[in-house]
């Protein structure tokens, strides 16, 4: 938990600030009894009237300044806290933003949305109580046991045998407790997941029939976390009895004995009264530490997660002096690639060279798992190659800055991704100040103005999350207006025109021909229709190139090429 402290270092003015309220708040609170001590002994016993009214007087100031403190302190630490976990949650956002598909993979996503929201919430409260709880129970503790030692020494040595005691107990707990604070999160880790993997597939659920099978293992899960809860929630209630428990029998002795020390006339029937009040306050401190203690191992549970996430070293990274590429045109070159993911085996690209080049179309073709989209993934730097380089304009990729490299990318992913909001603000994702005119122009261009005029409202119609108000076609050409709306150097079109009928095809294929007639354009496709004129295709097959060249070349004597045109036209287009 210590790990975090830099991110409490903007509010260590108002921990200050707090502390010396606390301070404040706890020296009234110590005054009162004594002040009732005296009121008890010398002005009841006597009849001093004027005595009880001066008196009387000051423990209402005191304890009016005590209240104030309090409220003022404890409203301090409320705002402070708040912006602790604002700043935290932006933190641990952030730093997700940078992770590379191999960091995300290592989390989950479901695990970094409880690290980002519950893990920072259990950190929020935890800073929260420490600068009241933590400051207010030692003062008041330490204050207690002073004013108990010198109303009455003697009384006062029977509560230094609790202080072992109450000690053992309150450290049994948290060593017990840690461990099973760290499972929790993990089983609301688990939940999580079940729960997101649930909503994002309804409709594959309702589809197959699962809805009781999703039901059993939801169930499954939450039994699972409720269990958890129950075994943490039996050993932190344990303390509140067996604290209580002391507490009680230490008044019962501290009566006992005083009663005797009274009727022998060693002790005043108001130091008593004070002396209890005292030995109370301790007791309220040991309390406050206690519930501090509770909270301590979830929120060092917490904390160790949102460190791990904070401490990950990203593996795609901006070099220390990024080159920059002050008139590129656009070249995209391949130079001896090879490629595997974390843990695979064999490569999923091995030693693929070729060059893209502006006012081309190149395009990637073959079987489902030969690494098409793997190479387009590798252009954005979500993966960096294992060997060899990939260079735009001459500069390879891993010394360009990622803002840098990718301003110059319009990219469209085969799983076509929209956001909650309206048309015109998902288009203008790929270029924010863009103006209506260019909005619409890149909606005209991806086949998408038709659809978006017929709504009654528009560029202004809503897009709800995910996209799921709009057909699979829809949603696709809505992303590559998205793309198109940026104008970059290069154009990254992973398979976006397999949702689309084959006349839709063909008019954006020809209007994006014009529209990014000096941009370099890499397309993945399935259909053989769709790259038939493209200026080079290169046919992938396990990992390798197979053959590269125009659509004539490849029929003439490339045979997988050859066979997956059979496999769309039938064998009559192949001879």
């Amino acid at each position: 938990m210590w790990r975090l402290r830099a991110y409490a270092k903007p509010y260590l003015v108002t921990v200050a600030v707090v502390a010396v309220l606390v301070f404040l708040e706890v020296m009234a609170t110590l005054k009162l009894p004594d002040l009732m001590s005296q009121i008890v002994d010398e002005g009841i016993a006597f009849g001093n009237i004027p005595l009880i009214w001066n008196t009387g007087g000051v423990m209402l100031v005191v304890a009016l300044g005590g209240v104030l403190c309090a409220i003022l302190g404890n409203f301090l630490a409320s705002r402070a806290s708040t912006r602790f976990g604002r700043d935290l949650r932006f933190a641990v956002f952030s730093r997700v933003g940078e992770f590379a598909p191999r960091e995300f993979n290592q989390f989950g996503t479901a695990s970094l949305i409880t690290r980002t929201t519950n893990d920072v919430q259990q950190m929020q409260q935890m800073f929260h109580t420490s600068m009241r709880m933590a400051m207010r129970a030692p003062l008041m503790g330490v204050g207690g046991v002073l004013m108990v030692v010198r109303k009455d020494s003697s009384l006062a040595l029977m509560l230094l045998g609790l202080i072992p005691i109450i000690a053992i107990t309150i450290i049994f707990v948290i060593v017990k407790g840690i461990p099973l604070f760290k499972s929790l999160q993990q089983k609301l880790d688990r939940l999580n997941l079940v729960l997101r993997e649930q909503l994002m597939g309804v409709r594959v659920i309702r589809a197959f029939d699962r809805g009781q099978y999703e039901q059993e293992r939801f169930d499954r899960s939450n039994r699972d976390l409720t269990g958890m809860g129950l075994r943490v929630g039996r050993l932190m209630v344990t303390l509140m009895p067996i604290l209580g428990l002391i507490i009680n029998f230490t008044n019962i002795l501290i009566l006992w004995f005083a009663a005797k020390r009274i009727d022998l006339g060693l002790m005043q029937v108001g130091d008593l009264m004070a002396f209890l009040q005292y030995t109370m306050q301790i007791f309220m401190a040991v309390m406050m530490l206690s519930m501090l203690f509770v909270m301590l191992p979830r929120a060092s549970a917490s904390a160790e997660r949102i460190a791990e996430v904070l401490d990950t070293e990203v593996a795609i990274g901006d070099p220390e002096k990024p080159e920059r590429i002050e008139s590129g045109v656009g070249v995209v070159r391949f130079e001896d690639v090879t490629f595997r993911y974390p843990g695979a085996a064999e490569p999923v690209l091995n030693k693929i060279r070729f060059t893209a080049y502006p006012g081309q179309i190149t395009a990637i073709i073959g079987g489902t798992g030969s690494g098409k989209s793997t190479i387009l993934d590798l252009v954005p730097r979500f993966h960096d190659p294992e060997q060899g380089q990939i260079t735009l304009d001459g500069v390879d990729l891993r010394n360009l800055s990622q803002e840098d490299l990718r301003s110059r990318l319009g990219y469209v992913p085969q799983k076509a991704v929209l956001f909650s909001g309206t048309i015109a603000s998902n288009i203008r994702g790929g270029k924010r100040d863009a103006t209506d005119e260019e909005v619409r122009a890149a909606a005209d261009v991806a086949q998408a103005a038709g659809f978006i005029e017929e709504r009654e409202e528009g560029y202004d119609s809503y897009i709800a999350q995910g996209g799921t108000n709009v057909s699979g076609g829809q949603k696709q050409r809505l992303s590559i207006a998205r793309a198109l709306v940026r104008k970059p150097q290069i154009y990254l079109l992973d398979d976006t025109f397999s949702a689309l009928d084959y006349r839709t095809d063909a008019l954006l294929r020809t209007q994006l021909a014009t529209y990014a007639k000096d941009a370099t354009i890499i397309v993945v496709a399935q259909r053989v229709s769709t790259i038939l004129h493209a200026d080079q295709i290169l046919v992938l097959d396990q990992g390798k190139i197979v053959g590269q060249g125009t659509h004539e070349t490849l029929l003439a004597d490339c045979e997988v090429y050859q066979e997956i045109v059979a496999s769309q036209f039938g064998e009559g287009a192949v001879s």
